[in-house]
């Protein structure tokens, strides 16, 4: 796949996240709102907006004391990294208005069902072991012989 192909498959998915889904939360929150009245909705979605928030902040900070024991260990956190993103991403959808972005928000904070997105993502996305930024241009790592000796 080129970046030209990738760009253009990209502008469908951004058209559908940007105009689709509000349209959508929109309709929902109508319909919903007919049926049980419009302050109950308010307070619904209030409701979960609360509840969501109480819950990224129970688990984010389950994360960051993940993170903080492998830090100290010296091991890499890129797991819990992963981990603290998907419940960032989980709190924004709870904060935005409206049942499909709720729904999305709290399945993000099942922890088993995000353990697996990483997963998936690990299996998908190639590793890439070259820092950002560092352009190499060889492959070998080269050596230069020499002696020296210290001056004091």
């Amino acid at each position: 796949m080129t970046a030209h192909s990738t760009e253009n498959a990209i502008v469908p998915l951004l058209i559908l996240l940007f105009i689709g889904l509000p349209l959508t939360e929109i309709y929902f929150l109508i319909q919903v709102g007919s049926e049980i009245g419009a302050l109950p909705t308010i307070l619904l979605s209030i409701l979960t907006a609360v509840i969501g928030a109480w819950l990224v902040r129970h688990q984010g900070f389950g994360v960051l004391m993940r993170v903080r024991d492998l830090l100290d260990r010296g091991e890499v956190p890129a797991i819990e990294l992963m981990d603290g993103a998907l419940i960032l991403a989980a709190g924004l959808f709870l904060l935005l208005p409206g049942f499909l972005t709720d729904a999305l928000g709290f399945l993000l904070l099942i922890p088993p069902l995000r353990r697996r997105l990483i997963e998936r993502y690990i299996r998908i996305q190639p590793v890439n072991m070259q820092p950002p930024g560092e352009v190499r241009t060889e492959t070998r790592v080269r050596v230069i012989e020499g002696e020296f000796h210290r001056d004091d």
